[in-house]
């Protein structure tokens, strides 16, 4: 099984392209993937055609095309919960001058996420065992990074609560959803007051293949996150913002 390119679908619905060294990664990635899947069970998403819609294009249409990033700069970003590697590693192959660290709590999924590194010869990400209530009090991570993704692990409000800490002042945040309404987008803005954060944008996206609907939800770094914030392991969740 190999990745569909679908050159003309990337250029249609993001008015972007990825070179052929970009395809030959995805393509590797995805071999990578595959075989390993067959060990541990890192992703369902395994067909081609899937594959690509859910974990190429959805992870790169978060970060492709807005005014308010920096593209030329090198930028440190972080991805929260990155499970398999998603959108991490799709990000990371397309933008090789920004500097990645990819977080996750399960050490399972980590360990694999370094093979994946170490044979696609990815130089430009790092990988964190840890939740994100924790690590977002350490140092090293805290109000460091330009641009910080995650994808939806809870309420609008409790993402937010995860991302916050780790972004500079001006950095910004995207909250990778696939439904979205207008009684979570007061309790975000709610949430942000509290965090130190601004909301920005919502884009809406049908995905290009099967026609599903996906938000992507923008939020600004503008003031410093108060030191409670992430709140202790559990507790975002439990008892969301807002």
């Amino acid at each position: 099984m190999q990745l569909p390119t679908f050159q003309e679908i990337w250029q249609d619905s993001l008015q972007w392209q990825p070179t052929q060294t970009q395809l030959d990664q995805w393509e590797q990635l995805y071999q990578e993937i595959i075989l390993i899947n067959r060990q541990i069970n890192l992703t369902r998403i395994t067909e081609p055609q899937d594959f690509w819609e859910k974990h190429l294009w959805d992870s790169l249409a978060g970060v492709i095309g807005l005014d308010f990033l920096r593209y030329k700069d090198s930028l440190k970003v972080i991805d929260i919960g990155t499970g398999g590697g998603f959108p991490g590693l799709p990000i990371a192959i397309s933008f090789p001058h920004w500097q990645f660290t990819l977080l996750d709590s399960t050490r399972k999924k980590i360990n694999v996420i370094n093979l994946f590194l170490e044979a696609l010869k990815l130089k430009n990400c790092t990988t964190f065992i840890g939740r994100a209530e924790d690590v977002g009090h350490l140092p090293e991570h805290r109000e460091m990074y330009d641009l910080a993704l995650i994808r939806a692990v809870g309420e609008p409000s409790v993402c937010a609560e995860y991302v916050l800490p780790f972004l500079k002042l001006g950095g910004i945040g995207v909250l990778y959803r696939g439904n979205w309404q207008t009684e979570e987008e007061l309790n975000l803005k709610a949430a942000l007051k509290q965090l130190g954060g601004k909301f920005i944008l919502v884009k809406q996206f049908n995905t290009p293949l099967t026609q599903s609907i996906r938000h992507f939800i923008y939020v600004k770094k503008v003031a410093e996150t108060p030191y409670q914030f992430p709140r202790p392991v559990g507790i975002p969740k439990q008892q969301p913002l807002g």
